[in-house]
């Protein structure tokens, strides 16, 4: 059985809320930036897992200050392991995940990158 996907962008029809570096909310949807990783909120690194260096507070005060500015765009591309989606965002014509990367703000994380969209637009 074959399928096919497709994705397009959208505009998102809310006003998002950043939760932390790498994870933005739009009303009950939960939007996780595609192929990148943040510091995590509160140094809560589960056991086992190799987290990001850094500090989570001015990573999501950078991803707030890029949120600013509309219209928002997202590229859906699927979702993680906790429901979350996976997606491509713009804000204000700026891809957010990239400027992450682009600030220090964030890593690359090449297996959760779906497609390589995250190279392709950042330029990686």
């Amino acid at each position: 059985m074959t399928f096919l996907f497709i994705f397009f962008a959208a505009q998102l029809s809310c006003s998002p809320s950043v939760t932390d570096g790498d994870t933005i909310r739009c009303g009950e949807e939960r939007i996780r930036l595609l192929g990148i990783d943040a510091p995590e909120m509160g140094g809560k690194c589960r056991p086992g897992r190799v987290c990001v260096a850094g500090d989570p507070k001015a990573s999501k005060a950078n991803l707030v200050r890029l949120m600013k500015v509309g219209p928002y765009k997202i590229e859906r591309v699927g979702t993680d392991r906790y429901g979350r989606t996976l997606a491509l965002v713009t804000a204000g014509g700026v891809d957010v995940g990239c400027a992450q990367l682009k600030a220090g703000q964030a890593v690359y994380v090449a297996k959760w990158d779906k497609g390589g969209r995250v190279r392709k637009a950042c330029g990686l």
